[in-house]
């Protein structure tokens, strides 16, 4: 909940975006209130000029605390773990901790941002539509892959251990993306899959899900 005398916590987001979903768990997770202000990214409502003026970028989630606007999932999420440490995301150790760092950029650096939706219109015109989901198939096979490797000697119930962290909230919205939107077949990947069973029993995984999100059409409930 907001502390006393501050005003509440604003997030900006869509209800299908996985960078949007990394925070909202964590805000979940701290038990921190927020009002869910959504921005409905096939309208292009990301390109109205006051949204510009939290992000340039144009993209989602931006959050808005008091005076302070940040944009862009990671910077939030450092942003929420300094200011609101209750629930900590990262571990002490110092190893451990860059884990963490390297389990999350693998897929906000080298799986997420190549299946934007500028991107697949890209290559939808220049390319052709046939190449759309081979391409995000591709990305997110050798992500997958690679974090099955990196996570493999240090995965306890959770991505790095027994208590959830910030690469479990990278890493559960990609898995959820790659199964609904792209069919990835996640047999080739057996630790990502128990630890997609296990972030099903967690609450703040739970309500931070596309389909509970405000915005999220009927159809997307069973879809």
């Amino acid at each position: 909940m907001a502390e006393s005398g501050e005003s509440k916590l604003k997030l900006y987001s869509y209800w299908r975006s996985s960078c949007s979903q990394r925070v909202r768990i964590a805000l979940n997770l701290k038990g921190l209130d927020y009002e869910y202000i959504p921005v409905n990214l096939l309208k292009g409502e990301q390109k109205n000029p006051d949204f510009l003026k939290l992000n340039p970028l144009g993209y989602v989630p931006a959050l808005v605390d008091g005076e302070i606007v940040i944009a862009d999932s990671f910077a939030i999420l450092m942003y929420l773990e300094e200011k609101y440490p209750q629930h900590p995301l990262l571990p002490s150790d110092l190893q451990k901790k860059a884990l963490n760092h390297q389990a999350s950029n693998v897929v906000c650096s080298n799986i997420q941002p190549l299946q934007n939706v500028a991107i697949l219109n890209f290559i939808k015109e220049k390319v052709g539509p046939d190449e759309v989901i081979p391409w995000v198939q591709s990305h997110i096979n050798k992500g997958f892959a690679a974090l099955e490797k990196l996570l493999k000697d240090c995965a306890g119930k959770y991505a790095t251990g027994d208590e959830v962290s910030m690469a479990d909230l990278f890493i559960e919205p990609q898995i959820l993306g790659a199964i609904k939107r792209f069919n990835i077949d996640m047999t080739q990947f057996p630790l990502l899959s128990r630890l997609h069973e296990a972030y099903s029993e967690l609450p703040a995984f739970q309500n931070a899900m596309p389909e509970n999100q405000p915005d999220a059409p009927p159809s997307s409930v069973t879809s």
